[in-house]
């Protein structure tokens, strides 16, 4: 898939589908979602920005002296955690992919995904930390470091053929 994307193209998507992602994709875990959501912050930009992807994962990467930063690999968390703030972080994020490890119900893809015209993607297997590495291209920005850590901050991160991704749910 070629991000961002929209509702219609996702149309086609199928759950036990594979997908590759190529484009912007940023992070954002339960730091990211209690500040924006819980505490009224709203995202930390645009989403033409940081794009409209959200991976619920914690980035292996460290800061090279240069000032620049090396992501190694992303390893996925459990999404069920966040159910409680999807329905506003659907509004302010204006995602239409949230990747994980899944721990969804069902009735979470039918009650917040399916009205904001998203689907939801999971990760291959365990350990696979590595191999979603390789297609990070480059880490675009960070936001929020200061405040919640390099596991917990925003990560903006160009991709490609970043995958392999299974649907889990349609529209």
């Amino acid at each position: 898939l070629k991000l961002p994307v929209s509702t219609d193209d996702l149309r086609g998507l199928e759950p036990g589908m594979v997908v590759y992602l190529d484009g912007r994709v940023f992070t954002a875990r339960e730091g990211v979602y209690k500040k924006a959501v819980e505490e009224g912050e709203g995202m930390p930009a645009s989403q033409a920005e940081i794009g409209n992807v959200n991976f619920h994962c914690s980035p292996a990467a460290t800061i090279l002296p240069d000032g620049s930063y090396d992501m190694g690999a992303v390893t996925a968390t459990a999404s069920f955690r966040f159910n409680k703030w999807l329905d506003e972080w659907f509004r302010i994020s204006g995602c239409k992919i949230i990747i994980g490890k899944g721990g969804m119900a069902p009735e979470v893809y039918v009650e917040k995904f399916v009205p904001n015209g998203a689907i939801y993607l999971t990760t291959v297997g365990y350990g696979t930390g590595a191999l979603l590495g390789r297609g990070i291209k480059r880490v675009v920005t960070t936001y929020w470091r200061e405040e919640l850590g390099l596991a917990q901050c925003v990560w903006v991160i160009d991709v490609e053929n970043f995958g392999p991704f299974l649907v889990e749910s349609d529209l």
